[in-house]
């Protein structure tokens, strides 16, 4: 009786100790690749959107990649973009100012990408010119009705005493600011290199270059932000190609970290761009007619080299060898 007793209490135990491995597991397998929220549900025009979140350790690679941040309309057009580094943890948190693109009201979604994993969230946003936020009317409440007062008795009037003149002392003549070059701005006194706001950026240049700050990048951002911004044809047109650019960019961006091989053959294929939006640098635009004539014609001189010169030289390489 004693062996069966003993046999019991051993069977028992395995199988508790077995319940609580098995909930431990389904508890770790139920945790996401990656996570991703907002400090709070909804916002409004003067708020900051707080963004944060968590990467699970078994898919951190060894390579520095960061996480992408992209925050798109209800509609699915993108308002904003961002790269955020994890810490030793694998936690990221990032912010977003409301403005620009971002300025109708509604639901937007939140998608972090790593490594091919997404995680997303939503908030509502109520400010901006694109809606309204209906304020409820409170219901209104009757007056009391006013008790009578007896009336003060009047006292005597008394001279009024001058006051006395302030002696306004000359403010002294503030120190001339010092004048910053292009791309700089004045903080604290001292020029300091200017940062690109948050919501745009060349993912693929930048991988390829190593850093935002290589003179290839910085040429690509001063061609969009000084000559293409300054027209409402090359807003349209930039509008219209950060949907299609940013839906590949984040992809061959972790992929060239990944791969130098790779990375080298990115720089070569740019070359020919970077070259032909150097003629930008040497004309004058001014009007939306111009701006269109160049871009029409960068496009295609760009068309011309990636795909009509290749095609040309395999056509002739084909019949000398017939």
């Amino acid at each position: 009786m004693r062996i069966y007793g003993t046999f019991a209490i051993l069977l028992l135990s395995l199988s508790i100790m077995s319940y609580g491995l098995t909930g431990a597991v389904s508890a770790q397998s139920n945790v996401p690749p990656i996570s991703v929220t907002t400090d709070f549900p909804a916002y409004g025009e003067t708020g900051v959107i707080g963004i944060s979140g968590h990467v699970k350790e078994s898919i951190l690679s060894e390579f520095n990649v960061p996480v992408i941040i992209k925050v798109q309309k209800d509609d699915g057009s993108l308002v904003a973009i961002a790269q955020v580094s994890l810490d030793r943890d694998g936690d990221f948190v990032t912010q977003i100012t409301p403005g620009g693109q971002m300025s109708s009201a509604g639901e937007y979604t939140v998608t972090a990408i790593y490594n091919k994993n997404e995680g997303s969230t939503s908030f509502n946003y109520t400010g901006g010119s694109g809606g309204t936020v209906a304020i409820p009317t409170p219901e209104p409440t009757p007056e009391p009705t006013p008790e009578p007062t007896p009336e003060p008795t009047p006292e005597p009037i008394s001279e009024p005493i001058p006051e006395p003149v302030a002696i306004v002392e000359p403010e002294p003549e503030p120190e001339p600011e010092p004048m910053c070059g292009e791309g700089t701005v004045l903080e604290d006194g001292k020029c300091v290199v200017a940062q690109e706001e948050k919501g745009g950026g060349c993912l693929i240049a930048t991988a390829a270059y190593g850093s935002e700050m290589a003179p290839q990048v910085q040429f690509l951002r001063e061609i969009r932000d000084n000559t293409v911004l300054q027209t409402q044809s090359g807003i349209s047109f930039m509008t219209a190609f950060n949907q299609f650019y940013y839906s590949f960019s984040p992809t061959i961006a972790d992929y060239e970290r990944e791969n130098p091989v790779f990375k080298e053959a990115v720089k070569v294929g740019l070359t020919p761009l970077l070259t032909s939006l150097t003629i930008l640098n040497y004309v004058d635009i001014d009007t939306e007619q111009e701006m269109l004539g160049y871009g029409i014609g960068i496009i295609m001189l760009n068309i011309g080299m990636y795909f009509v010169a290749p095609a040309v030289v395999i056509i002739a390489l084909k019949k000398r060898m017939k």
